[in-house]
């Protein structure tokens, strides 16, 4: 049986470190993987984090340009109800909230 899935996070860093966790340890296809704003407006979530916070040297002025306009939402499609525990186990680790099952 197929189900979805989903699950929002504050930052860009964390929804990718969920992502890169199912696909690379994990197996996961990554074409079944769908990552987008939780609004209508582009976002890096509602934090910084990552890539998104004062860069590293060669250019080490501080950034305040990212994209903080609401929440990051990360979809997961599974036909193998056994890696909906994987998944939500990912979820977990990298504080996602709102996680839900379609």
């Amino acid at each position: 049986m197929a189900i979805t899935l989903t699950a929002s996070f504050d930052t860009r860093r964390e929804a990718e470190m969920t992502i890169e966790r199912l696909v690379q340890e994990h197996g996961l296809d990554r074409t079944d993987i769908f990552v987008a704003a939780e609004g209508d407006e582009n976002s890096a979530g509602e934090e910084a984090a990552g890539s998104d916070t004062e860069a590293a040297d060669p250019t080490p002025e501080h950034r305040d340009d990212a994209a903080l306009h609401g929440r990051i939402q990360v979809s997961v499609d599974i036909e193998d109800s056994d890696k909906a525990d994987i998944v939500r186990a990912a979820f977990a680790e990298f504080d996602a909230e709102a996680v839900s099952e379609g």
